[in-house]
């Protein structure tokens, strides 16, 4: 797939994000994409009018849950023409826009299906998660290893993956367990993976995850149940 002749497609799920989505937006580099795609999962600080402003697409998923929030950008771009490659990216400016041409060239490259930036490849980016975060990606990461035998060290929401990928999945966690659920059914699948890694920094504001150890702890348990529930099946079901 050369790179020049490549869709690529953003989706940025966002709950609260106006002081830092117009920096997401604004460090994306445009030339590589198609199309942005701001969900605006339930937001009352004028987010979606920032991304607005910013020439992003905005799109309504008022049911709160950053898989929904996925779900729903996702049906925006089948809805105008399925891209290539779609790019997931969070809205709080803790990853680095910049790099999304290294994290989609192994797929334009035809190296991989799946590319998800890793966090815990770079001393710097992995001091930069709150302790319970760094505890919970480890965990969650050898499980993956583990149980289905996936060279992961990280569960980053700064991710690609090839449309034609992501559409054999069967996608459909709701909130905390959607980026755990796409390694664990594409590990299922046999599906090329690689990570790439990738610069990370202390969100701007307060995560509504990782912010507190009661926020971790559910974030948590729903990932563990997640792995543990596609184990039990077997199967992708």
């Amino acid at each position: 797939m050369p790179a020049g002749s490549a869709a690529v497609d953003v989706v940025i799920p966002a709950l609260d994000e106006r002081e830092a989505i117009g920096r997401v937006l604004a460090d994306l580099p445009r030339a590589a994409l198609r199309r942005v795609i701001v969900v605006d999962n339930g937001s009352t600080d004028g987010t979606a009018d920032v991304a607005r402003r910013a020439l992003a697409h905005v799109v309504r998923e008022p049911r709160r849950g950053y898989g929904r929030a996925c779900l729903a950008g996702l049906t925006e771009l089948e809805r105008d023409g399925a891209p290539d490659v779609v790019v997931f990216l969070d809205a709080d400016y803790s990853d680095h826009p910049q790099e999304l041409p290294q994290l989609v060239a192994p797929i334009l490259e035809d190296r991989a299906d799946l590319v998800v930036g890793s966090r815990m490849l770079v001393p710097a980016s992995r001091r930069a998660l709150p302790p319970q975060a760094r505890f919970g990606n480890r965990l969650a990461a050898l499980l993956l290893r583990r149980l289905y035998g996936l060279e992961a060290t990280d569960l980053g929401p700064f991710r690609a993956i090839r449309w034609s990928t992501l559409a054999t999945l069967g996608m459909r966690d709701p909130d905390f367990g959607w980026t755990v659920e796409m390694q664990a059914r594409a590990a299922r699948r046999g599906v090329r993976y690689r990570e790439v890694a990738v610069s990370y920094r202390a969100r701007i504001g307060r995560s509504k995850i990782s912010g507190t150890w009661i926020g971790s702890a559910r974030a948590g348990a729903k990932i563990l149940w997640t792995l543990a529930r596609l184990q039990a099946r077997g199967s992708l079901r």
